[in-house]
């Protein structure tokens, strides 16, 4: 991991983000293979799943018989363990839900009803490649559940027998995932948006993914709606003197192990706390799982800047907008209060973010490459429409004629006006 003295905290964070971007050489292979799944369907989503995932299918969905299949393969535990998530998930998200139920305004005869409706369908992406996701599967599957879809999708790379890690396929069935499809990538985003022979097209996809997922993300978005710029994992933490270096090591460790284009850094204004961590980092890396990924991805793509004080600390944080920001240090919760763009912020020593990646209720699928500015976490709210029920007397329509009439001349559109006059002269029979 580099260390890098700052002075500039803005500059040097939108520096290190520019190394996130998606280059436009990514956007164009991944254009190409969506045309082409565009224009062919099931034939070229079954070329592109033989070409990058090495598996040769006869057909792109899951089974009855492979999902029950699966049950025989997972242990008691680990069902435990998805239902412990499911059962966490469902609490925190109806919690939100049960705020957006009975909104109206009512005033001098306007009355507006805000009512919640589910959207149709969504496609799930969970990821696959060198990591099983099972988690993503409640992540995405659950919240959609919950705001009442009628069509939940979910699709992953298959492994190169052609099958789906059990235990994904068994999440997928207690998370009553409606269909689920073998296959990844590019050609897996463009099924969702645009259909093929087997896979109908939905309304909406979600999930994470590495770079070349997001980037078919982006384009996809043109055509269906999309969540967030969600992947590859990122984690910023911020640490002071007093913080436990051996935590922050393991902690960068276990996000740095999802792939090597991870991105993990610390911030602090401890020059101590710096080397001591980067010391934890080399010795650990030593002696665990994975270690080729984790040491490609500190490598390539870990940092720790040193700031001045708290605030450039705050300022460096603010202008990253990472994925997961871990706060490690003294009055924790105060400088919490100070950070605007952060994807999820875990404060104090017993809030890794591995953890929320499963079982505290939160949710994983977080916004990346900088957009903690604008969005946060996947939710309930990512798969409900607020539509607007408007009903008005003429008592309430002529409270507001004359500012219709001045604002429809200001902007030269005449006739609107003139709808609303109509209704004024209207007499009475």
């Amino acid at each position: 991991m580099k260390i890098i003295h700052v002075a500039d905290p803005a500059s040097v964070a939108a520096q290190l983000r520019k190394a996130t971007i998606i280059q436009d050489s990514l956007l164009e292979d991944a254009k190409a293979i969506m045309r082409d799944v565009s224009e062919h369907g099931d034939p070229a989503v079954l070329n592109y799943t033989s070409k990058f995932d090495g598996a040769r299918l006869d057909s792109l969905r899951v089974s009855e018989q492979e999902m029950k299949q699966a049950y025989a393969q997972v242990t008691k535990d680990q069902i435990m363990a998805v239902k412990l998530m499911k059962q966490r998930l469902i609490k925190s998200e109806l919690a939100i839900l049960k705020r957006l139920k009975g909104i109206a305004v009512s005033s001098e005869g306007v009355r507006i009803d805000r009512m919640v409706k589910p959207v149709t369908s969504v496609g799930c992406y969970i990821p696959g490649g060198k990591a099983r996701y099972p988690s993503t599967v409640v992540m995405c599957a659950v919240p959609a559940k919950v705001a009442g879809l009628k069509r939940v999708v979910a699709l992953s790379p298959p492994r190169k027998d052609g099958t789906i890690d059990p235990l994904t396929l068994v999440a997928a069935d207690i998370c009553r995932v409606d269909e689920f499809y073998k296959v990844g990538g590019a050609q897996g985003i463009a099924a969702l948006a645009y259909g093929t022979q087997s896979i109908k097209p939905v309304n909406k996809i979600v999930g994470p993914g590495g770079m070349f997922v997001t980037a078919a993300k982006l384009i996809a978005s043109a055509t269906v709606s999309t969540d967030m710029v969600a992947g590859p994992t990122e984690l910023l933490i911020y640490a002071d003197a007093s913080a436990d270096s051996q935590l922050i090591a393991v902690d960068l460790i276990s996000q740095a192990e999802h792939s090597t284009d991870t991105v993990c850094g610390l911030v602090t204004t401890s020059d101590k706390l710096a080397s001591e961590v980067q010391k934890q980092v080399e010795s650990i890396i030593k002696n665990i799982t994975r270690s080729d990924i984790v040491k490609k991805s500190l490598e390539n793509n870990g940092f720790i800047v040193i700031c001045r004080n708290e605030s450039s600390c705050i300022e460096f944080v603010n202008e990253f907008a990472p994925e997961h920001l871990e706060i490690m240090c003294k009055y924790a919760d105060a400088i919490a209060k100070k950070i605007d763009s952060a994807g999820l912020v875990l404060i104090g020593p017993y809030a890794p973010s591995s953890a929320s990646d499963y079982s505290l209720g939160s949710n994983h699928v977080l916004p990346t490459l900088g957009f903690g500015k604008s969005r946060a976490s996947l939710s309930v709210l990512d798969f409900v429409k607020i539509v607007n029920k408007v009903k008005v007397n003429k008592s309430g329509l002529a409270k507001v004629d004359r500012s219709i009439r001045e604002i429809t001349s200001a902007e030269g559109l005449l006739n609107h006006y003139e709808a609303v006059k109509a209704r004024m002269n209207e007499k009475k029979e």
